[in-house]
Parts: structure tokens; sequence; C-alpha cells
């Protein structure tokens, strides 16, 4: 597939999935407990295994909504006046995603509750983990804070346009976090001036505005700094 055509789909995707998170207040709240589900079991330093097991069964829960949230767009169009199978439809469709999300539980507490329990006795100590595990971690945070934030705002389309800029977020994420990985002066200004150059091309392209370039920067950046900072 051309490299133009798979942007095209991959942006239509993408408002697949801003357009879930703009209309449907539990897709966010799952985006929300994403994010501290991630946070907490970096936090409390889980193995590689159940951290897998983890963002498995996240995505599963975020894959589900989604899915839901499309059936109940197809069924609206088609059926416009109530219908008992229509509701039917819709209420199986809710009925799997809260499986999922009561499964989603049960694999946390069974991952989580040893840790936090010794964490309450033992008191907190904050784990440690390597440069690029916190990376791709860092950079996962910066794209669902990015999606959280174009889908309440509402401007712009996912790769074209909107507060903020995910390319410009991305691309100072990946800064950061070369910044600390290699710790190297050459490595660092190479990295940050390609960030520079992504950011500038948006705004060039008019793309985006130089305050959303500059608010996506300060994301990925920040972000990805303090993720380090506690976690490296």
């Amino acid at each position: 597939m051309p490299v133009k055509r798979w942007i095209i789909s991959a942006n239509h995707a993408i408002e697949g999935i801003l357009h879930a998170a703009a209309t449907q207040r539990h897709l966010r709240y799952h985006f929300y407990a994403a994010v501290l589900i991630l946070l907490v079991s970096t936090l409390l330093g889980v193995s590689r295994n159940e951290f897998i097991a983890i963002s498995i069964v996240v995505m599963i829960v975020l894959a589900a909504e989604l899915l839901n949230t499309a059936l109940e767009a197809a069924i609206d169009l088609f059926s416009l006046d109530f219908h008992p199978k229509a509701k039917a439809a819709k209420d199986v469709a809710a009925g799997a995603v809260l499986v999922t999300a009561l499964g989603a539980l049960v694999v946390a507490y069974i991952i989580l509750y040893p840790p936090i329990k010794r964490a309450f006795t033992h008191g907190l100590r904050i784990s440690r983990h390597s440069p690029p595990d916190v990376a791709v971690i860092a950079l996962v945070i910066v794209l669902i804070l990015v999606v959280l934030i174009k889908a309440l705002t509402g401007k712009g389309q996912p790769l074209q346009g909107g507060m903020p800029s995910g390319h410009a977020a991305v691309s100072f994420s990946i800064w950061a976090s070369a910044c600390y990985m290699f710790n190297q002066p050459a490595v660092s200004v190479t990295v940050g001036m390609l960030a520079l150059a992504v950011a500038s091309s948006r705004v060039a392209s008019r793309i985006h505005t130089l305050s959303e370039v500059i608010i996506g920067g300060i994301l990925g950046a920040g972000v990805t700094f303090l993720l380090f900072l506690i976690f490296a």
C-alpha cells in the first residue's frame, strides 16, 4: 500500500477513535483508567509479563468500547424508530463491554493487589525501570493524552490540525527520551533539530497553528521528562 494511502487510512481510523472519544464519555473514562493503570503498574514495578497482561486487557476494553460505538451508530442509521431488536443489539453490545471491563478489573486486582498491599504495609518504594521501557510508556501516555485533548476540544482532523499537534507531541517525546537514553549532546541536538523540523513543517504547511505546535511539544516533552525523572 502506498504511503499516502496508508496515511489516509490511518487518518480515518484515528478520526473514528476521536469521534468515539468525543461522543462517548465511557470511552474517555476508559482512556483515563488506562493512563492510571499504566502509571500504577509502572510505579509498583510489576513484572514484564504482568505488565503485558494488563496492557492486553486494557486494549481489549478500549476495542470493545469502540466496536460498541460503531454498532450503535450503524443501528441508529438503519433503525430511526424504536425497535425491540435494535434495543437488544445495543444491550448485547453494551454487555460485551461490561464483560471485558469486569475481566480487566479481575486481572488488575490479581496482579496489582499484592504490590499495593506491600506498599501499604512496608511503605511505597518507587520502582525504577530501564530507559527504553520508560520511553515506550511515556510515548503511549502522550498519545492517549493527545487523543483525549483533541476529543475534548473537537477542533481539526486527527492528523491535520487541532489542539494539540500530535506530531509535535510525539516528536518531542522521542527527543526527551533520546536526551535521557543516550546522554550525549550530539544525539540530543540532532534529535531535537529533527523534532523542530517536524513541528515547523506543521506550521509552514498551515496544518497547525504555532500555539497548537508549541502546546503539543510541551505536552510530549513535559510528560516524558517527568516520567523519566520519576521512574528512570
